[in-house]
């Protein structure tokens, strides 16, 4: 079973995360940020895996923003995707998504490379917050995840102007990417999806 679970505390947040990849995309989570835990439920559920997270930061203190707690639960998850891929072996490696919400267009494109790195083309200015998230969040939040994955990662946006719409086009174009990359290819089963034989 391709499955993690880790525990992460700091003097900034507290955090548990449990995830199956082989899962159906059932999900259990609290942050007590409403939005950041929709777009999680969505990033579950179009990535077919299950996930349990229970997180508290410091943005349960008065004029506190949820930055750490946001970037925190990136760290946390990202790491719990890699411990769950293990050596890797057998699975599909790359993938790739679009996304269009109403008036966006989304698309992610992955590498389950080793090689961490993302480059975010979308533009949230129109909307600085949404409930107590802040949208800047959502860059900082696919950065932290693909460098502690290891994970390449091309967000861009095609063009949109609602930025719930994209935002939420984001997180389901890259649910559905990490959907194709982590599956297991069954002619390869056994095998590390590189000529260097690791990564």
């Amino acid at each position: 079973m391709r499955a993690a679970q880790i525990t992460r505390n700091t003097k900034e947040t507290q955090i548990t995360i449990t995830i199956d990849l082989d899962g159906t995309g059932q999900s259990d989570i609290t942050t007590g940020v409403g939005f950041f835990d929709h777009m999680l439920t969505l990033l579950a559920y179009h990535g077919d895996f299950d996930l349990t997270l229970k997180a508290h930061g410091d943005n349960e203190s008065v004029g506190m923003d949820a930055h750490h707690l946001i970037e925190d639960v990136a760290i946390v998850l990202g790491k719990c995707i890699n411990q769950a891929l293990d050596d890797k072996r057998g699975i599909q490696r790359y993938g790739s998504f679009t996304i269009p919400m109403d008036e966006s267009l989304i698309t992610c494109d992955l590498d389950i490379s080793g090689r961490p790195y993302l480059v975010f083309n979308a533009d949230l200015s129109a909307n600085n917050k949404l409930g107590d998230y802040d949208t800047e969040m959502t860059e900082e939040f696919f950065r932290a995840l693909s460098f502690n994955a290891g994970i390449t990662l091309h967000i861009n946006e095609h063009y949109g102007k609602n930025t719930h719409h994209i935002i939420e086009a984001i997180f389901k174009a890259t649910a559905r990417a990490l959907k194709q990359a982590v599956a297991i290819d069954n002619k390869k089963i056994d095998e590390i999806p590189s000529s260097k034989g690791i990564l």
